[in-house]
């Protein structure tokens, strides 16, 4: 465990941003689930919905290191590619 002063608030920080980072990858997880079911019901309406709030939830998480952007756009990318083919 950490035995100084600064080495004990980067062990709170760490806790904090691990937290928060898994809150943030959890919700985007979440949102993709919903946009590749709705894509596999074949409903329209609800994939382009669904994909709205998961292209917001990547691009915010990558904004904030959460998730590499490279791996947030490409699943955007592959994501709207199945919601278009419907």
């Amino acid at each position: 465990m950490a035995t100084h002063k600064s080495a004990r608030k980067r062990a709170r920080q760490a806790l904090r941003r691990r937290a928060r980072n898994r809150h943030q990858r959890s919700r985007v997880q979440t949102a993709v689930k919903q946009v590749r079911e709705a894509v596999a019901e074949g409903n329209t309406e609800s994939a382009s919905g669904a994909l709205r709030t998961a292209e917001s939830l990547l691009r915010r998480a990558a904004s904030k290191g959460a998730i590499p952007r490279t791996r947030a756009s490409r699943q955007v990318s592959r994501l709207a590619k199945a919601a278009n083919q419907l």
